[in-house]
């Protein structure tokens, strides 16, 4: 199965029934290429940079992904970056932590399916799938 495919399941399986999730609309366009965070590679790096290189390394791997509390979620993103996905979806920065403690985790290990950094490019093709299918 490629990319494209697993990231369109991650997008019905998060999404529960298909209602529209604005957190998960803030965070693909935080993935992607032309964010203020970098895209994925930059998210990632900003979790290993704030001591929580093992968790993400692990949601990047190809083996089990390791849990993360609200409170690692604000340590990997700062506070800032945290308040901004809030806003966008709606949501107080301590619901929103708590959402992305089950969201990240599996979109990131999706969009690494082979244990490693895709091209920026396939990432932001499925990027786009997911835009469509949150749209």
């Amino acid at each position: 199965m490629g990319l494209l495919d697993q990231l369109g399941q991650a997008a019905a399986g998060m999404m529960g029934s298909g209602d529209k999730n604005p957190l998960m609309q803030a965070v693909v366009s935080l993935l992607g290429q032309n964010s203020s965070v970098g895209g994925l590679s930059g998210l990632v790096q900003a979790f290993q940079k704030n001591g929580l290189g093992d968790i993400v390394n692990s949601w990047v791997s190809t083996g089990k992904n390791l849990p993360i509390s609200a409170e690692q979620i604000q340590q990997g993103l700062g506070g800032d970056l945290l308040k901004q996905l809030a806003s966008q979806a709606g949501l107080s920065p301590e619901a929103a932590g708590g959402q992305l403690v089950n969201l990240l985790p599996g979109l990131i290990d999706k969009l690494t399916p082979d244990g490693k950094m895709p091209d920026s490019s396939l990432i932001e093709q499925g990027l786009n799938l997911l835009r469509g299918k949150l749209g």
